[in-house]
């Protein structure tokens, strides 16, 4: 069965078409999207399954291509049938995440919009039933904070709607039960919306494997129909998706997501490997230990998730304030109603109270915070993870991958020989091209980058995993490779002069040797450059109240000098062992400082774990992403300015909104009291105002104008 439709609109570069109310579902509405979306000339698309509109707008301004393009859409659409529909597999991230949206958008809009109509159109009667029956969960909460001698918000919730019922007040019944349902629902969708994320940027998106049968045939499968005991092949240049460890083969793998390092690693029969590890070169057999949800990337990701509920101190106290304050206005309530013998005035102390606002606009203002962090690639665990990371006077950097771009490059070409540094670089390049590594990359790239373009002058090379090339070049032997492969292996004689150079030369660097004829011709330095806008970023924490900046490097001392020169910090610790990495974190701590600590690697895990807050990088190792409380899914350093300026106002949101519901309740109590206004209006007034100092906590916090005039402010008064 084709499609049915009818254009309801159709100008200039937009088309919108309607097939007829639930022609689809909302899942069939994204695959419509998706198979829309794969057409180069199509701009963007937008389906509804509750009126089965199809809106799509076109890339070209100019009229005779979209004519044409809207024509193939229109064709397209009138042959679209179930089966194409249903052979999309999944929709993308963005349309997963707008799915979730909606959900929550509908429910929302339904709560408010059932409110409103119920408030017009229900009978009194009726509208009294509904809300007996409605606290009935309340009330039963507050008895039980009774029974355990606690006298909490579960109390005064349950006075208040209590009274609100015996004064046959419904209405500000009604609208205490509609709020607390209202902060539900927000909660719910703000911690689906960050796992969805983290699920999102961590998965391993493969379809598809080659499996190896007993018989030794490769075979094409669904990742999906791989179990364990099985056998899978994978191959130069693709990505592991499952854990296990290697049955036959050997190769270089990149673990920069397991170990944050930059240079791949040689693993060979009986190593493990771990899904979303690259192979970047050699071929490898893996017998599969784990798949889906047993891969340790997927357990991690479970783990952040059961660890978001994490409060913030802030939250607590606000809570334990909020609770600390009910026996308050029970006790002003019994006042006024001994010295007024007024019930309607007692009542309006009793409705009004702060620890509804204050218990309400705290988490709401931490979750929003959190929803905004995951909307700028930032996943934080828990509240009060926000909270340390605004009170932080100490940060200490990780340098490899963290400060440094964990992108191999080449910073120096030393010539020992009669070739010279451009012809060791060409040679250099010639042999090493045919491999995809990334130090072969990083020394191709510089010539290539200088121009040196070379012709293949070399026979057959035979490659040596994890050592290095080994050919004939102008009919002479030449090899490449790491020391010790030209010096052990190959016994390359290294002259004392040479072994000098080498030393004066090579402290900052990892080296790769050239050698022809049997001797040693050249040695290529290569270096993991520091990002770009690590310098900017560190002065621009400084700004923002870091008072030190320490690097901690288990490279050489001339590494971490040269370094942390070129970022202008001053505090550095060099060879540092993992172990050493946390106990010097506890000891900056013991100092009386508040740390946060940046890392990336399976060596940084320990001083994450001792940390005030700890961040992880996105390229991290799985378990440094285990341990930290924060995980950038951005590549920007940016981000870490980003995250303390975040944190700031929120915990700046959250005391003005202290300061806001002390006055405005205030307010309310002293006029109730006086008689100037009902407890109904009392009520009204405070509802409303809870509800909108509620809804402005989920305003944005970020704005960039803002927060560059923020920095420089700040930067003027230090100045």
């Amino acid at each position: 069965m084709t499609m049915w439709y009818k254009v309801v609109y159709n100008k200039w570069n937009m088309l919108r078409l309607r097939s007829g109310r639930y022609s689809f579902t909302e899942k069939e509405g994204y695959c419509i999207a998706e198979l829309l979306l794969v057409k180069k000339y199509v701009k963007s698309v937008t389906t509804s399954h509750i009126n089965g509109s199809i809106f799509i707008s076109f890339n070209q301004d100019k009229k005779d291509e979209i004519i044409n393009n809207k024509s193939r859409i229109l064709k397209f659409i009138s042959n679209l049938n179930e089966k194409d529909i249903f052979e999309v597999e999944d929709t993308n991230d963005e349309n997963s995440l707008k799915q979730l949206e909606n959900e929550f958008f509908l429910k929302l809009s339904k709560m408010v919009i059932g409110r409103v109509l119920f408030d017009i159109f229900v009978p009194i009667p009726l509208k009294s039933v509904n809300a007996v029956y409605k606290s009935i969960p309340f009330i039963i909460a507050g008895l039980k904070s009774l029974n355990k001698w606690q006298v909490n918000v579960d109390v005064l919730d349950a006075a208040a709607i209590s009274g609100s019922i015996y004064m046959k007040s419904y209405g500000s019944a009604g609208s205490i039960i509609f709020l607390l349902s209202i902060s539900d629902v927000l909660e719910n969708y703000t911690i689906k919306r960050t796992k969805s994320t983290l699920q999102n940027s961590l998965a391993v998106n493969i379809d598809s494997v080659w499996m190896v049968t007993k018989s030794g045939e490769e075979i094409s499968v669904p990742l999906q129909e791989v179990k364990e005991g099985d056998l899978i092949k994978i191959r130069s240049g693709d990505m592991i998706p499952v854990d296990g460890f290697i049955s036959s083969g050997d190769g270089m793998i990149n673990e920069s997501s397991m170990t944050g390092e930059p240079l791949s690693i040689h693993k060979d029969e009986g190593t493990a490997v771990h899904a979303g590890t690259i192979v970047e070169e050699g071929s490898i057999l893996i017998f599969v230990t784990g798949v889906d949800e047993q891969t340790r990337i997927n357990k991690i990701i479970k783990l952040i998730e059961e660890s978001e509920a994490l409060k913030a101190d802030i939250q607590s106290k606000a809570e334990s304030l909020a609770d600390s304050i009910v026996p308050l206005s029970l006790i002003a309530t019994t006042i006024i109603f001994i010295l007024t013998r007024n019930p309607m005035k007692s009542l309006s102390v009793l409705l009004v109270d702060y620890s509804c606002a204050i218990k309400l606009s705290t988490p709401i203002s931490v979750i929003s915070t959190m929803e905004e962090a995951s909307k700028n690639r930032i996943m934080i665990k828990g509240g009060k993870f926000i909270e340390n990371y605004a009170e932080a006077d100490t940060i200490v950097f990780d340098k490899t991958g963290t400060l440094t771009k964990s992108i191999p490059r080449l910073a120096k070409v030393i010539a020992l020989g009669r070739y010279s540094e451009k012809d060791v670089l060409k040679i250099s390049a010639c042999l090493e091209e045919h491999y995809a590594h990334s130090v072969a990359r990083a020394i191709v790239n510089e010539a290539e980058a200088c121009n040196l373009k070379h012709k293949e002058e070399h026979a057959e090379i035979e490659y040596v995993v994890a050592h290095g090339v080994s050919t004939m070049f102008r009919s002479q032997k030449a090899i490449i490779g790491s020391e010790h492969f030209i010096f052990e292996d190959e016994k390359i004689p290294l002259s004392s002069e040479n072994k000098r150079i080498i030393d004066e030369n090579t402290d900052k660097y990892s080296t790769i040797f050239l050698a022809i004829d049997g001797k040693l011709e050249g040695i290529l330095c290569i270096e993991d450059p520091v990002r770009e806008e690590a310098k900017d970023i560190i002065e621009k924490l400084r700004v923002l109240g870091i008072k030190d900046v320490i690097i901690l490097t288990g490279d050489s001392e001339n590494v971490a000098s040269a370094v942390s020169k070129e970022l202008n910090v001053s505090k550095y610790k060099s060879q540092v062992l993992p172990e050493e990495k946390a106990n010097i974190i506890e000891d900056i701590k013991k100092e009386g400082a508040k740390v946060i600590m940046v890392g990336d690697g399976i060596n940084d895990s320990p001083a994450l774990s001792v940390a005030d807050v700890s961040v992880a990088m996105r390229d991290s190792s799985d378990i440094a992403r285990e341990v930290a409380d924060i995980t950038l899914i951005s590549d920007d350093l940016n981000d870490l300015v980003k995250l303390r300026i975040l944190s700031e106002k929120m915990l700046k949101k959250i005391q003005n909104n202290f300061k806001t519901i002390v006055a405005v309740n205030t307010s309310l109590i002293g006029l109730g009291t006086l008689g100037i206004i009902s407890p109904s209006s009392s009520s009204l007034i405070h509802n409303l105002s809870t509800i909108a100092i509620g809804a402005l906590c989920t305003r944005p916090l970020l704005n960039e104008h803002d927060n560059k005039k923020k920095l420089e402010l700040l930067k003027w008064e230090k100045m």
